[in-house]
């Protein structure tokens, strides 16, 4: 249908210029806009030399390499680069691309990639445009005709979620921007409130509770809204409304160094993109209460710690969820301290299916077992098996908060349900952890005997997990009860423990985006075995007493994005 809607549009009216152009407001890289002028193309964990040649005679090593190729991503990054050879590039590539495939050959001819182009395309049109000859304009604007009318009638085939928010964005920009599309924007923007009404819930979350999705949807609706306003036309209520929704949930989400916690496939998100969108939104910052998408958020001084404190996403939602109930994320001023691994979708099938299983997350789990199992739906790898009971409360005493959370995803497996008790002093210094495995009814109970005798009563076997960032310099301290965990601030925090484990500290790895592989990194572990049917360990991890409150934290990190 994509193919027989794109020969169709090749037939439409095209428009013969712009109405009105709205403001860029996508941000690139200027070291990544070097690379590519370099000819380095570094997409979805590839890395492939397109040399002096064009982008479009490669054969691209993976499907995401090519969605990355037809979006058109790349062109905010030539654009902040922004010289000749830059300019030089982007024309090159996108002319050539209007010269192998208008009329609906080639991949990209999707409803997101289509919208996702568009913007870019219209976004950098000066940059794009400058010194081309009449025929190369009017093939710019036939080409961007033709996207338009493909997107007005296949908009409505984007997956739910973030993929069909570009593509009514794509088509408010081009209906906006262009002669003769005028016609496209009412259709669009009732489109778009409808979206935001099934999809954003009331408390500003998405089905896929990916913080980094929930930020580019955001900025979607940030631009659109702005488009309408510029063109003198007022984005509908619902679509308003989605945006003041939003804003207070992301805030919950940010860590103090400005980054989106990682959580179910999402990264830390574009430097300065969570600001700029939160800006432009004109929202003004408020205190929320309670969850937020499902995450709880401690705060003290300059420390926060995120936790997934809800059940993960399910059905088609999943296809991007990581087994990662009740794991935690802590930051210490610009300096990410406990992680978790990250997305490994970037750097092939293995370590995606990796990067998703509760292992990978600062989170205690069981031998062999993840909280939430994968299975196939759909032709995707789905959540099949979650928790069904999730529990959060939270907890205030002297000069402490905290949550108490659980869930009962082993419960079905071993018996044993899972209890966290995380607390943070008010200056942000201390923060205490109890975990706790129990068996409590009288199936559980007969459920972990089983388990147990599986194992030849030598234990149900569990470890208790703190990634580290790659920038912590980790060592076993205190005659092996305690881990000295340094940061490139200055900072010394120390983690120790008490209760029926055993500590070690083990290689690792940190799954990053714009990466070639992964980064080699260090987690603590603490690893013991169920023998009754309670089990806790308790754990503390606290700034070293010589560490003062406030540090100048001079060291810069490598912006190249290189490997």
């Amino acid at each position: 249908m994509n193919r027989w809607h794109a020969r169709r549009a090749g037939r439409a009216r095209t428009p013969t210029g712009f109405v009105s152009q709205p403001e860029p407001r996508t941000i690139g890289s200027f070291a990544r806009g070097k690379q590519l002028v370099a000819g380095n193309l570094l997409f979805a964990g590839h890395l492939v030399e397109a040399g002096t040649g064009t982008i479009w005679d490669i054969a691209p090593p993976s499907t995401a390499f090519a969605e990355a190729l037809h979006g058109f991503g790349w062109l905010d990054d030539l654009a902040a680069l922004g010289d000749l050879h830059a300019r030089g590039r982007g024309q090159g590539w996108t002319f050539d691309w209007i010269e192998r495939f208008a009329g609906g050959k080639g991949p990209g001819w999707t409803p997101d990639l289509t919208g996702r182009r568009l913007i870019r395309w219209i976004n950098h049109a000066i940059f794009l445009l400058m010194g081309q000859e009449a025929d190369a304009s009017d093939a710019f604007y036939v080409s961007l005709g033709q996207q338009t009318v493909f997107l007005a009638n296949r908009w409505p085939a984007a997956s739910p979620g973030l993929p069909r928010f570009e593509a009514l964005t794509g088509l408010i920009y081009a209906g906006l921007a262009l002669t003769g599309m005028e016609e496209h924007v009412e259709h669009a923007s009732t489109g778009l409130a409808r979206e935001c009404t099934t999809q954003i819930d009331g408390e500003g979350g998405i089905p896929t509770r990916n913080p980094e999705d929930l930020l580019e949807v955001f900025t979607l609706l940030n631009w659109s809204a702005l488009a309408l306003a510029e063109s003198g036309r007022m984005a509908r209520p619902e679509h308003i409304a989605a945006i003041e929704r939003i804003a207070p949930t992301l805030r919950a989400l940010r860590h103090a160094d400005g980054g989106l916690a990682r959580f179910h496939g999402g990264g830390r998100g574009l430097e300065g993109r969570l600001d700029q969108a939160l800006a432009t939104s004109g929202v003004r910052a408020t205190t929320t209460t309670g969850l937020a998408m499902g995450y709880a958020r401690l705060h003290g001084g300059r420390t926060t710690l995120i936790l997934d404190a809800a059940a993960p996403p399910r059905g088609a939602a999943s296809s991007n969820a990581h087994a990662s109930t009740l794991a935690l994320e802590i930051t210490s001023g610009r300096r990410p301290l406990i992680v978790n691994c990250g997305s490994g979708a970037d750097f092939g099938e293995d370590w995606r299916k990796a990067g998703r299983a509760t292992p990978s997350h600062s989170v205690l789990g069981l031998a062999g077992v993840s909280s939430s199992l994968l299975g196939r739906g759909g032709g995707k790898a789905l959540l099949i098996q979650t928790p069904q009971v999730v529990n959060a409360q939270e907890i205030e005493g002297d000069g402490i908060g905290g949550m108490i959370v659980s869930h009962d995803g082993y419960a079905a497996s071993h018996g044993l349900g899972y209890m966290r008790r995380i607390e943070m002093s008010v200056d942000g210094r201390a923060i205490y952890g109890e975990e706790t495995l129990t068996a409590i009814t009288d199936d559980e109970q007969r459920i972990f005997r089983d388990a147990l005798d599986r194992t030849g009563l030598n234990g149900v076997r569990y470890a208790l997990r703190f990634h580290l960032h790659p920038d912590v310099d980790a060592a076993i301290d205190l005659g092996g009860t305690a881990v000295s965990l340094a940061l490139k601030s200055g900072e010394i925090w120390v983690l120790r423990y008490e209760g029926p484990a055993d500590l070690s500290l083990e290689a690792g790895v940190y799954l990053e985006k714009g990466r070639l592989k992964p980064r080699a990194a260090k987690q603590v572990v603490l690893s013991g075995a169920a023998l009754d049917y309670a089990t806790r360990i308790r754990w503390s991890l606290a700034k070293a007493q010589d560490t003062p409150v406030g540090l100048r934290d001079l060291v810069r990190d490598d912006p190249s994005g290189l490997p």
